[in-house]
């Protein structure tokens, strides 16, 4: 079976065929860590790591590379208002950045590379782009010049000409083209620097990338993804530094990027404070309620985002779970996941929406016909999942598992429903039913059967 991908550059679904058919390379751009992330930082790991999973199975080898900025002005910024360092907050925000994606079920990368890292590489980048007349000093700073490359802006499809100066680009004294960008630039007192051959500094953002992309994965990759944000300028600079720098030799032969998530109509962002972290949806969802609600909308497409999406995508896991949990005496086979049309909808494009309707045709296919049907349609049902991330807790944690604020604990739970058969026992009924109700109201159902009683989170 062949996997069909959308090329960002070609502007068209495009036949996938990896440099080494053997070992795939794909790099994908991570967070600049200053902050706890929101869902529309969490979209492109979901999607990536939902690739990551599929490429796994078609190749022997997967090179997944996501990458950490922990320098950064907005990191400066942050240090400077809590009278910390820079490094010291970059650290703490990367692991609850690891935290968060894990939650989410997301495997973790073959490799994370730090920006700070691969300081040498970048400026051993830098030192061609300038011996080969793709970049030049200027007060302290390295810029690389646009007009060296007459195809620039090519790649995002974006005319220099239409730019309003100073809404995209930066304007300095020290350039000589406005849209011309930073490579390295000089460190204010007080900033993160490292020594290079013009001065104390450290690096543009762009430049990051490149670097440990090359370091890492080669000159030339196979995929590099992320969020639609960054197709200009990042990626466009990216691309063009990359090729200058190495004989015009493309930095990635497949460029992915995810659509944004809308939130009351307006982009998810955090520099107008219009968006949701993911940290306090986990207290109330389970983290794969949140990647579900990704992966129902197409990757490319801009996605809306609200709570009652949240609360439909929890009743629609519930039922799946809830399969799994009526079926646990069918003990599931291997199967072939070619074999099944959800795993082709993700040949195609990832088409994840396809994948996870075809998921609740499998739960529905469980309940129906001969045993070896249902043993079949689980199987199907798990590998799917798998492929997904999505089904990946025992049912009776699911159904146990507290995430809103005022959940009872276990403990709280176990000790009612002793006072409830104490209650019973003793034929005083209406305590038992007042016990069941408290209960119910606090979100736990109680199911008595020959063994005792049972219960679950609604």
């Amino acid at each position: 079976m062949e996997l069909q991908i959308y090329n960002s550059v070609s502007r068209k679904k495009e036949l996938f065929e990896p440099i080494d058919k053997n070992r795939v390379t794909m790099y994908v751009c991570g967070p600049t860590v200053y902050n706890r992330v929101h869902v529309g930082n969490a979209r492109p790991a979901v999607i990536f790591d939902t690739l990551f999973r599929l490429l796994k199975y078609l190749y022997p080898q997967v090179i997944y590379a996501r990458n950490i900025t922990d320098v950064d002005d907005k990191i400066i910024e942050v240090a400077k208002n809590r009278g910390q360092k820079p490094e010291d907050i970059a650290k703490l925000y990367a692991d609850f950045y690891f935290s968060d994606m894990a939650f989410l079920n997301c495997q973790t990368p073959t490799i994370q590379p730090f920006a700070t890292k691969h300081i040498p590489e970048m400026l051993d980048m830098i030192e061609v782009l300038i011996s080969n007349g793709f970049a030049y000093v200027s007060e302290k700073h390295v810029l690389f010049s646009v007009a060296s490359m007459p195809n620039y802006g090519e790649f995002s499809g974006t005319s220099l000409q239409d730019l309003t100066l100073g809404a995209r680009v930066e304007i300095g004294s020290y350039k000589r083209d406005a849209n011309d960008f930073v490579l390295w630039k000089p460190s204010k007192k007080g900033e993160p620097a490292w020594n290079s051959p013009w001065g104390r500094g450290r690096p543009g953002w762009h430049i990051e990338c490149s670097a440990m992309a090359q370091k890492h994965l080669g000159i030339t990759i196979d995929i590099h993804g992320g969020g639609l944000d960054l197709l200009f300028p990042h990626h466009e600079n990216e691309s063009a530094q990359s090729c200058c720098a190495n004989g015009g030799k493309p930095l990635a032969n497949f460029w992915m990027h995810n659509g944004f998530i809308q939130l009351d109509g307006k982009k998810m962002s955090k520099s107008v404070g219009n968006f949701r972290l993911v940290c306090d949806l986990l207290e109330n969802y389970p983290g794969e309620v949140l990647r579900y609600v990704i992966l129902s909308a197409h990757y490319r497409s801009e996605q809306q985002f609200n709570a009652s999406l949240l609360d439909s995508a929890k009743r629609s896991l519930d039922t799946l779970y809830g399969c799994l949990k009526a079926t646990e005496d069918l003990s599931p086979v291997d199967v072939d996941p070619q074999a099944n049309q959800g795993f082709r909808a993700l040949l195609d494009d990832l088409n994840t929406p396809v994948s996870i309707s075809e998921l609740h045709s499998l739960a529905r296919l469980c309940r129906q016909g001969s045993k070896e049907k249902r043993i079949l349609a689980k199987a199907q049902l798990l590998t799917l999942a798998r492929f997904l991330g999505l089904l990946q807790t025992n049912p009776d944690d699911w159904f146990k598992e507290a995430h809103a604020p005022n959940a009872l604990s276990e403990t709280e739970i176990d000790e009612a429903i002793i006072l409830r058969q104490k209650a019973k026992e003793s034929k005083n009924f209406n305590e038992a039913d007042r016990i069941r109700d408290l209960l119910a109201a606090r979100g736990v159902i109680l199911e008595d059967g020959r063994n005792g009683t049972s219960w679950r989170r609604q």
